[in-house]
């Protein structure tokens, strides 16, 4: 449901989905040899180089320099069109996401996924965090959908059931109601029609001064979700 954006490509969508696999790769086989290994991590380092990322150059523990970020974004741009195609959870160049995907109809975020062997937490089941990380990007998504962005200022989740790996789980994501610069969301998630965990959100509109601080004049009234500082 991404629009079109400048960083999103078919050949960058195709590298994040190849990582993906090479991601559960890592995790899931189990017979590989050393000599497997050794050459499957010369070829990974190869692909870094090949981008223009040097393996190891922030690494002190291998005779590298003091540690620095890594992967430093060229421009600074901050929107939310920006954000959405990065996003760890929706983020269709991300190979950190499942990716989860979604539509928006009759007001709410409907969505759908499969978490595979890198969000495992209890063996056989998505990891708790990876559940909360969900429902955080969702329910923010809704809340930007109704007309809503705001912050993240608490979120609860009730965790019914495990959600089980490899299977696909269903969500859903709506904006509950408004009090002036509060946001109420509530979401849900079900595999096979049963609830496995459900959430409400607050979340908080920044004032114009504090998003032009944190995110640009040009999105100070449509900040990304995010954590809200405590004095909101």
């Amino acid at each position: 449901m991404t629009e079109s954006h400048p960083f999103v490509s078919d050949e960058r969508s195709r590298l994040a989905e190849a990582v993906r696999h090479v991601i559960d790769a890592v995790l899931t086989v189990e017979d590989a040899t050393e000599e497997q290994l050794g050459t499957a991590a010369d070829m990974a380092e190869a692909i870094a180089r090949h981008l223009g990322r040097e393996p190891h150059a922030d690494d002190p523990g291998r005779g590298g320099p003091t540690p620095r970020a890594r992967g430093v974004r060229g421009r600074d741009v901050r929107d939310h069109d920006d954000y959405l195609p990065r996003s760890p959870l929706v983020g269709e160049v991300s190979p950190l996401a499942p990716p989860v995907e979604w539509e928006h109809l009759d007001g709410r975020i409907i969505g759908h996924g499969t978490y595979h062997a890198a969000y495992e937490g209890p063996p056989g089941y998505v990891h708790g965090g990876w559940v909360a990380l969900t429902f955080d990007e969702i329910l923010g998504m809704a809340n930007i959908a109704s007309g809503h962005p705001g912050m993240t200022g608490t979120l609860k989740i009730r965790y019914l059931r495990p959600t089980p790996l490899h299977r696909r789980v269903d969500l859903e994501g709506w904006t509950e109601r408004v009090e002036g610069r509060r946001i109420v969301a509530k979401g849900r998630m079900t595999v096979d029609g049963e609830l496995t965990a459900e959430a409400e959100g607050l979340f908080v509109t920044l004032d114009p001064d504090r998003a032009a601080r944190y995110f640009g004049a040009a999105t100070a009234e449509a900040a990304p979700p995010g954590v809200a500082p405590p004095d909101l």
